[in-house]
């Protein structure tokens, strides 16, 4: 009796392990075109960051009543970093 149920289960694993397989061959392309895009995204959002934070700092240097006392602090960036896995 227990064997024929191993044999069941066992058959069952298999096809659902070849069925996810199946589905992962046909999603793998969109999952490294997507990843490469968020990527290639998030490269160009540092660097217009970083050119603002330049023009922010060029502005307050020669006009330093430009910006309101409170928008000069160091903004903490709390944004997730999602090259490290959790």
């Amino acid at each position: 009796m227990r064997l024929g149920r191993l044999q069941d289960s066992n058959a069952v694993l298999s096809h659902f392990n070849e069925y996810s397989e199946h589905c992962f061959s046909e999603v793998s392309g969109d999952f490294s075109r997507n990843t490469r895009l968020l990527r290639s995204m998030k490269s160009d959002l540092d660097y217009i960051f970083q050119k603002l934070r330049s023009m922010k700092s060029r502005i307050l240097a020669t006009y330093p009543d430009a910006f309101p006392d409170d928008s000069t602090g160091e903004v903490v960036d709390r944004r997730p970093d999602l090259e490290i896995p959790q």
